[in-house]
C-alpha cells in the first residue's frame, strides 16, 4: 500500500465521512482512475514523435502507453481517418496513487511560478488539470526529448457533484489556487 492511499483511508476517509455526514462508507468519495494525455497535431507529419511520446508517458505513467488514432478525416488539417494523433494510458489501483504522490510532492513544485492550479471540475467531481510542460516530471530526460509536450491529466472520482470533488482532492494535497474572497 501506497503512502498516498494510507493516508486516504486512514485520515481522508474519516474527514469526509464526518463532513458530509455519510452513512455508509460506500457513499465516501474516492479516486477511481487517472487518465493521462497528449495530444500530437504535429504528429501527422512527423510519426518519430509518436514513439517518442509513447516512450516519455510510459515513463511517467509507469505503465505502457497506447497510441490513440483519428476517428474522422479532416481535410484542413491533413488528417485522414486511423492516423495517430496523441496517446494516452489510464492508470487505476497502486499505480494510480503512486502517480498522484509523485506528482503532487515532486513534479507540481518543478511547475515554473507555480501558485496552485485553478480547479476545473465537470459537474460530477472530475477534475481536469493542463500541464505546459511534460519536462516537470524527474522520469524525462530532456537529452534524449527534445520537444515540450503538453499533457492533460483527469482525476475521475466517484464525488457526485463538485464540492465533494474538490474536497476530496484538497485532502488528498492537490495545491489550489488560493482565491481572494
Amino acid at each position: 500500500m501506497t503512502r498516498l492511499e494510507t493516508i486516504y483511508r486512514e485520515k481522508v476517509v474519516p474527514a469526509l465521512q464526518k463532513e458530509f455526514a455519510y452513512k455508509s462508507s460506500m457513499q465516501i468519495p474516492g479516486i477511481e482512475k487517472i487518465s493521462l494525455n497528449i495530444g500530437l497535431g504535429s504528429a501527422v507529419q512527423n510519426q518519430k514523435l509518436i514513439e517518442e511520446c509513447v516512450a516519455d508517458l510510459s515513463a511517467i505513467a509507469g505503465q505502457k502507453a497506447v497510441v490513440t488514432r483519428a476517428k474522422k478525416s479532416i481535410a484542413a488539417f491533413k488528417l485522414r481517418e486511423g492516423m495517430p494523433i496523441g496517446v494516452r494510458v489510464t492508470l487505476r489501483g497502486a499505480r494510480m496513487y503512486e502517480f498522484m504522490e509523485r506528482f503532487i510532492s515532486i513534479a507540481c513544485p518543478r511547475i515554473r511560478d507555480f501558485q496552485g492550479f485553478n480547479p476545473s471540475f465537470d459537474g460530477r467531481g472530475n477534475l481536469n488539470l493542463g500541464i505546459k510542460e511534460h519536462y516537470i516530471f524527474p522520469e524525462i530526460d530532456v537529452e534524449k526529448s527534445p520537444k515540450a509536450y503538453g499533457m492533460n491529466i483527469t482525476f475521475v472520482t466517484t464525488a457526485e457533484n463538485d464540492k465533494n470533488g474538490r474536497l476530496l482532492m484538497d485532502y488528498m494535497g492537490l495545491p489550489f489556487r488560493k482565491s481572494g474572497k
